[in-house]
């Protein structure tokens, strides 16, 4: 009888990337694989470059698919209709990977579903040696719960705004540091308000109290995970106490759909012509874009402007939303 003790690492077998991932994930990856062999008429190298995996790893999951009877004359997995909608806003947009959280209320709130997709996505891409940036609201905060927390060494997260002064759950810092904690990194945290009373005062806190050495963290980080604020309404807790209902209206007025850090941007992504831009404490958008990897993680009917904007001006390398959202997205014109 083979004791544990006999057994050797050549007996005991490896598991490859996508056989670590939950069965949701493997089920949507497995749907991917197909849709783009299948469907796209991709080889099998084209699918494993694509997905970031090897080729044996392709070859298993599109056997599997075979043996579940999910390929047939068409695609028959469960999310192929979502895969479809993906590998659409993928092309459209110059996204490399899209992720379009299921909702079964087209009418709810999607923060919930997409901070689920989002939680995911960071459990498996999070690794020892990155430096994050994040950004804050009330998506991001929602991913916390979803992400499973474990030791990385060498692990940076960088806050990418200032704060608010009131405890509020969505305050950048709060998230920021959460984030943190969840793999035993070290936090960098800027100590300013996110908005402040004139663009003297953000000079001057940039440049004589020791900001600007945490902004210049922002040209080394690995990755970037941000949100999108929409403007229709000032009722948002996270925004009570910075903007006003007129600083609001003159905003719209200039055309602004929504925020990128407190960037205000309208559909095309350029910055508005409005003074509140040069009143926040944030990494300016060029800066983010340098970053290699950028994740743009949001959703809902409010936003849709907002995501058109931050789409245009950040050029994400994954956009993660619902399902509604990337189809309303597709809708919209160029």
């Amino acid at each position: 009888m083979l004791k544990c003790a006999d057994m050797t690492k050549e007996n005991t077998p490896v598991r490859t990337f996508a056989e670590t991932l939950p069965q949701t994930d493997m089920d949507r990856l497995r749907a991917r694989a197909v849709w783009l062999y299948f469907v796209e008429g991709r080889t099998q190298s084209d699918v494993a470059t694509l997905l970031g995996l090897n080729r044996v790893a392709v070859v298993r999951l599109l056997a599997d698919a075979r043996r579940r009877n999910e390929v047939r004359i068409t695609v028959s997995a469960p999310l192929a209709d979502l895969v479809k909608v993906e590998r659409a806003l993928e092309e459209r947009f110059a996204i490399n990977h899209v992720i379009a959280a299921p909702v079964s209320d087209p009418t709810s709130d999607p923060v919930k579903v997409i901070a689920a997709a989002a939680g995911a996505f960071i459990n498996r891409t999070m690794q020892s040696g990155m430096s994050v940036g994040v950004g804050w609201g009330q998506t991001l905060y929602n991913t916390l719960p979803f992400i499973a927390g474990r030791t990385l060494e060498n692990f940076r997260v960088v806050s990418l705004l200032g704060g608010i002064s009131a405890a509020r759950r969505f305050n950048p810092a709060e998230f920021a540091w959460q984030f943190a904690q969840l793999f035993q990194g070290d936090g960098f945290l800027i100590p300013a308000p996110a908005l402040v009373d004139s663009a003297e005062t953000k000079h001057a806190l940039l440049e004589r109290c020791g900001l600007a050495e945490i902004f210049q963290m922002a040209d080394h980080l690995d990755m970037v995970l941000v949100s999108v604020g929409g403007i229709s309404t000032i009722t948002t807790s996270y925004r009570l106490g910075h903007l006003s209902e007129p600083e609001r209206r003159s905003l719209v007025e200039a055309g602004a759909v929504g925020d990128l850090l407190y960037n205000f941007i309208d559909a095309r992504g350029r910055l508005v012509d409005n003074q509140v831009n040069g009143r926040a404490i944030s990494v300016d958008l060029p800066q983010l874009r340098k970053t290699p990897e950028r994740v743009l993680v949001s959703g809902g009917p409010e936003k849709i402007g907002a995501l058109l904007g931050a789409i245009n001006v950040l050029e994400p390398t994954v956009l993660i939303t619902d399902e509604v959202t990337a189809r309303a997205l597709l809708e919209q014109r160029d």
